[in-house]
């Protein structure tokens, strides 16, 4: 708050009459206070707030990682990323199964995930692998999203890989690349 002085400042000596000196103070206490509570809510909401960060291990790209290591076909899903927040999955090698068009939810690719693996355990006593093959045209959220569900599914083994000109002739049939 503000407060005036106006004590006179000593006895009148006769004379002259002088004014008042009046002195200004402002207590800032309250504004102390405001400036100790900002300091310390923004100091716990950084230290709370820790960044979420996924590890993707990707090979080094030398003339020797050249040769792809081969995957059982029988025991791989492939997903292609598409655009408008669809994907196109097929079964072993391309063009030997029917793809098929899913969404991205809980419903579509983990329960995909979660049934194939059982599937591929139960005939094979393996584990299945996921390739990951996003397009020019799926955009960075949809290529997260899967690896989430890689996480959320306990997938074992998935590679993000370069999409082939076969398969964006599947995706472009089912205008999922434009």
């Amino acid at each position: 708050m503000a407060e005036l002085d106006t004590s006179s400042g000593g006895g009148s000596k006769g004379g002259k009459v002088r004014s008042k000196k009046v002195s200004t103070r402002v207590d800032l206490t309250a504004m102390v206070d405001l400036a100790f509570l900002l300091i310390t809510f923004f100091m716990l909401t950084t230290t709370l707030s820790k960044p979420k960060a996924m590890d993707v291990t990707m090979p080094a790209k030398d003339e020797k990682t050249k040769d792809q290591l081969d995957v059982a076909a029988s025991r791989s899903l492939t997903l292609l990323l598409g655009s408008d927040n669809k994907l196109e999955w097929y079964q072993g090698e391309p063009g030997k199964s029917q793809p098929e068009v899913i969404g991205y939810g809980k419903d579509d690719l983990r329960k995909l995930l979660v049934e194939k693996g059982k599937e591929i355990q139960q005939s094979y006593g393996k584990f299945m692998i996921v390739l990951i093959k996003p397009s020019d045209k799926a955009v960075y959220k949809n290529v997260v999203d899967a690896l989430d569900e890689m996480n959320i599914t306990k997938v074992e083994s998935y590679a993000i890989v370069d999409i082939t000109p076969q398969e964006i002739e599947l995706l472009k049939r089912e205008n999922l690349y434009n």
